[in-house]
């Protein structure tokens, strides 16, 4: 009986064994695969850009990058489809229940914005959309829709609530949300150029700088003020 017990607990173990690392490998090559495609299209740009170095990048062979992707404009669109995939819910979620000054909700909203963009491995989308947008119509069409787009209402909402409760004064919404868009996709190209002193670039001063900048605009100021 005891004999029958530890064959038993063998098998237990037997089951409960890590995966082989070839199994684990494989769970997370689509990643790996995505990451250096993004590196070497923000690099070099689509054209310039080959399977062979996606391939390399990635430490793989270019016959089982064709196995996930069977060109390199699919290889493209999973790039820039795989950032349309970041949500803004949790800002949404925010602003249904913010009850705080608006100059604290414009810098909650700007900064979520950078986390969407500029902290993840996507942020050399916006750069890619803006040279590539010619060749990719229809690409370029949904990244504006369902994920620019969305940052944006974002940002007209907490311009709006500002205003709602006279701490903004009135502006055009949708103008505004481009002066405020324009600085975050700014810092993405800084991130991705070997120029304009992109490797000491401090993101965080940068943002608090162009918060400041905004906030002092936009605040309710008396007539004499305006005028001036």
């Amino acid at each position: 009986m005891s004999e029958v017990l530890a064959t038993d607990n063998l098998n237990s173990g037997a089951k409960a064994a890590p995966q082989p690392r070839w199994q684990r490998r494989k769970l997370i090559r689509p990643g790996e695969i995505l990451d250096a495609a993004h590196g070497q299209f923000v690099a070099r740009g689509f054209s310039a850009a080959s399977m062979d170095d996606i391939a390399r990048a990635a430490g793989i062979t270019k016959g089982t990058l064709y196995l996930y992707y069977p060109s390199k404009q699919d290889l493209f669109r999973a790039v820039v489809l795989g950032s349309i995939d970041r949500t803004f819910a949790e800002g949404d979620q925010l602003l249904r229940t913010f009850a705080g000054s608006a100059d604290e909700l414009l810098a909650i909203v700007v900064r979520m914005w950078w986390q969407a963009i500029g902290e993840t491995r996507y942020s050399g989308v916006p750069k890619l959309m803006i040279v590539e947008s010619a060749n990719f119509p229809e690409l370029a069409k949904a990244y504006e829709q369902q994920f620019i787009a969305s940052g944006e209402a974002l940002i007209a909402r907490a311009i709006e609530y500002g205003i709602d409760r006279g701490e903004f004064r009135r502006v055009n919404v949708s103008v505004t949300v481009k002066l405020i868009e324009a600085p975050i996709v700014m810092a993405t190209l800084w991130k991705h150029s070997e120029s304009h002193g992109a490797a000491t670039f401090d993101i965080d001063r940068f943002l608090d700088e162009v918060l400041h900048t905004l906030i002092r605009g936009l605040a309710n100021k008396s007539p004499t003020m305006e005028q001036f």
